[in-house]
């Protein structure tokens, strides 16, 4: 996409009636030379392929390794049985993330927003919220097209990649097009929708990308019900009026410097932080001899 600011944004969208989906979506049409219906139908399939990771999830499936599977079942369970600190919305959104996230550890289809390893927390927010507010699935394809704008911005300004800045680029990335898309969902304005992404992001600074063994697993899976969690509290601290002191666009641009910061260790190499640990080096050694 052509944006190279959360302001860029902002500033297209006054030419749109303030909507930050049409001036994404109008980005999308020039720079792919594509029709509006036919950019729509092709958002309109991602969020048919994240409903379909989620409703296709088997909470009896193991990963491979053995080290992934079963969690999104338990919290299911949990939050049907039990009196929850989280409540019923926040469970629900914690169980969607892990459950996809989980599917993509199975080999499943999952749709990458922005990444694999984050794969579940975009649909984390976006699926119980459709459920409780009972909403269309076009009106969702125009928050991911928000999420999409802001997601293309973090990666021209800074990474979605945790090889390149860690998980900080990969979960923190997530949580904040899952926080705009939340706000734009509740009708905030664009400077409150960026707010909201700024608030998410700043959360997960410095997050350090230390898969165990390699796998995209440990602490992947449970990390995205971390970051979907994470995008609802941003999103309801803007829509409360809190703003982020640091603007959006220089809070994106701390977190490529933070990344450059970062040493090569705790950026996917597994080389240092829950990788190296005694358990984690067991497991490495064991999966090793599979």
């Amino acid at each position: 996409m052509g944006f190279k600011s959360l302001q860029d944004i902002i500033d297209k969208s006054r030419y749109t009636d303030g909507n930050i989906f049409e001036a994404v979506l109008s980005d999308d049409i020039s720079e792919r030379g594509v029709t509006r219906e036919s950019s729509i139908r092709e958002m309109l399939k991602m969020w048919t392929a994240m409903k379909s990771s989620y409703q296709k999830h088997e909470g009896s499936l193991k990963s491979a390794s053995g080290l992934v599977g079963g969690d999104s079942e338990k919290l299911k369970v949990y939050s049907g049985e039990s009196d929850t600190l989280s409540g019923g919305f926040i469970c629900k959104v914690m169980y969607t993330a892990i459950a996809v996230a989980e599917s993509n550890a199975c080999m499943k289809c999952i749709v990458a927003s922005p990444t694999a390893g984050s794969c579940g927390v975009m649909p984390g927010v976006l699926i119980p919220y459709a459920e409780r507010y009972e909403i269309s699935n076009e009106k969702i394809c125009e928050a991911m097209y928000v999420s999409a704008g802001i997601g293309s911005v973090i990666a021209q300004r800074a990474s979605i990649s945790g090889a390149q800045g860690g998980c900080q680029a990969e979960i923190g990335s997530a949580a904040a097009m899952a926080a705009a898309a939340l706000a734009y969902l509740m009708g905030q304005s664009p400077e409150m929708v960026m707010n909201a992404c700024a608030l998410a992001l700043k959360n997960m600074l410095g997050l350090a990308c230390d898969p165990v063994a390699g796998l995209v697993e440990v602490p992947c899976v449970k990390r995205n019900a971390s970051g979907a969690v994470n995008a609802v509290i941003a999103a309801d601290m803007s829509m409360a009026g809190i703003i982020s002191v640091i603007p959006p666009d220089e809070v994106i641009d701390a977190m490529g410097e933070i990344g450059s910061l970062m040493p090569s260790s705790i950026k996917e190499t597994s080389k240092a932080g829950l990788a190296v640990t005694d358990t984690g080096r067991k497991i490495a050694a064991c999966q090793r001899h599979l």
